[in-house]
């Protein structure tokens, strides 16, 4: 699954050759957030949702699925490293 940084960058910002600079100024957000967004060091928030769908004509749910979708995938791919006690064998245990 991408992160939607891959999507602003190849849906929103190629399209109409638009810079990050550039990108930033109409989105009314700080170049430094819009880079790390399309350089996936960022998650999407509901705010830049809004903004992006103001700015290109989509719909904030659609951006917040992606985000959801990616955060789903990266969390599946972690599910065998999480270590935790269902809650009956803990109390089981605690009364023995």
């Amino acid at each position: 699954m991408p992160h939607p940084g891959l999507s602003v960058r190849v849906g929103c910002l190629e399209p109409y050759g638009l810079t990050i600079t550039e990108g930033a100024r109409i989105l009314g957000v700080t170049r430094q957030a819009l880079s790390q967004l399309v350089n996936e060091r960022s998650d999407l928030s509901w705010d830049m949702a809004i903004r992006l769908s103001i700015a290109f004509g989509s719909n904030p749910d659609q951006w917040m699925r992606m985000q959801f979708a990616y955060d789903s995938a990266k969390a599946e791919e972690r599910a065998s490293t999480i270590i935790v006690k269902p809650v009956k064998l803990v109390l089981e245990s605690a009364y023995q």
